[in-house]
């Protein structure tokens, strides 16, 4: 019996699963689709093309084999579709396939009670980021010479974006050549921390998986008692056959871990120093927002955003009919969000106006933290606030240019 920590090589023994890392994820969704272990699974599926990942909701099996693989180029976020369409799976069981973010982004709305953590099994997998559809067309347009339209596969292999052509042509380029030219992963992929989801209750992947097994087996690991019970129940069934890793596997997974992690740590440096500080900085988010339609797809897209009346829809908050709206409008989005921001990327992926949302969001998530100690969506604790000593937080306040304080401070007289 397996048990939190454990790890193991993992492959399907069915003919019918071809996955490219041995077929386990799709083995073990099978197996629990098959068994009424749950109800539905919720994953991603190639579309027209591979920059046209499409949810996939299936209750069917023999669907699954033809979601077999990764996408890089697409950017969903799978949690706040079981909120909107699943309800909550308040009355369902469903196995969902997810990313560090959409990992992040269950636990925040679980702890909202939007929806229902009982009744999902995350199987996690490991991220080392995704493209933009638009920037991918572009990227392999100018920086690989080939057509877009004739690129049938991609794949992120030793720091390198590759892709392979409808006639064979594989060609790779440094990710890091692409990203110092402004191409690559998306920015918010580039700041993460979180590569390999433990929030999950496994987490599946390739990092690691040496050897003979190299290309056919996935790296599993046991991250939950229920995800625990689902792995067992997958191998005592037949659906999946399994090894203890490679020693020398285990080393090189952790350190392709904490290399992805240090570099995430290095690209928030860099990248939230480009804000700016105190006065220039809010001068450079008003400046952004300016551009502001307000369309809602930051509110819309947002799975930190659930309320189903919105504050930045009542008049006395943001006046109606104003092209770009108040600042309120952005100030209640960072006063909502931003102490649970989980790094998604959606709402600055989404904007028609190309406003940095995303960037200033997770900025401010980070800045909270440091104040508040609290790490959004790795676990069920709620959001808190932090205990100060009223001189200190004054004289802190002072230092950067700010007498404003909200009055917490009262006599004990009553």
């Amino acid at each position: 019996m397996s048990a939190k920590g454990d790890t193991f090589y993992a492959w399907t023994k069915s003919s019918d699963i071809k996955g490219e890392c041995g077929g386990a994820v799709i083995s073990i969704l099978k197996y629990a689709l098959e068994n009424k272990i749950v109800d539905m699974v919720l994953t991603v599926r190639k579309g027209v093309d591979i920059y046209d990942p499409l949810p996939a909701f299936i209750t069917d099996p023999a669907e699954l084999a033809s979601c077999a693989g990764s996408l890089h180029c697409g950017t969903l976020l799978l949690p706040k579709l079981i909120k909107k369409y699943l309800d909550g799976a308040r009355n369902m069981k469903i196995a969902v396939t997810v990313k560090g973010c959409d990992a992040k982004a269950m636990y925040e709305l679980g702890k909202r009670n939007q929806i229902n953590m009982d009744n999902i099994f995350m199987i996690g997998l490991n991220c080392g980021g995704s493209v933009s559809p638009q920037v991918a067309r572009k990227m392999i347009a100018e920086k690989y010479g080939i057509d877009p339209d004739d690129v049938v596969k991609e794949e992120i292999d030793k720091g390198q974006f590759i892709v392979i052509t409808k006639d064979g042509q594989h060609k790779g380029i440094s990710i890091d050549e692409l990203e110092e030219a402004g191409l690559g992963r998306r920015p918010n992929c580039q700041r993460c921390e979180t590569k390999i989801p433990r929030q999950a209750d496994i987490v599946c992947g390739n990092w690691g998986v040496v050897g003979d097994k190299a290309g056919k087996a996935t790296f599993v690991e046991i991250c939950s008692s229920k995800g625990a019970k689902l792995f067992d129940g997958a191998v005592s069934a037949g659906a999946i056959d399994t090894c203890a890793p490679d020693a020398k596997g285990l080393a090189i997974r952790s350190k392709i871990e904490n290399v992805m992690i240090n570099l995430g740590k290095k690209h928030q440096e860099k990248q939230f120093a480009s804000l700016g500080s105190g006065a220039k900085r809010l001068s450079f988010i008003k400046g952004e927002a300016s551009r502001c339609i307000k369309c809602y797809n930051c509110i819309e897209q947002c799975p930190i955003c659930y309320c189903n009346e919105c504050s930045t829809k009542k008049p006395h908050l943001v006046r109606p009919g104003l092209i770009p709206p108040d600042f309120m409008f952005h100030l209640i989005r960072f006063a909502h969000v931003s102490d649970s921001c989980v790094n998604c990327g959606q709402c600055q992926e989404l904007c028609p106006m190309d406003i940095p949302n995303a960037l200033v969001m997770h900025s401010l998530q980070v800045e909270m933290q440091n104040l508040f100690g609290y790490v959004p969506g790795y676990d069920m604790q709620l959001p808190v606030l932090a205990f100060v000593e009223e001189a200190a937080e004054r004289k802190r306040l002072a230092d950067t240019g700010s007498d404003q304080i909200f009055n917490i401070f009262t006599d004990n007289e009553e």
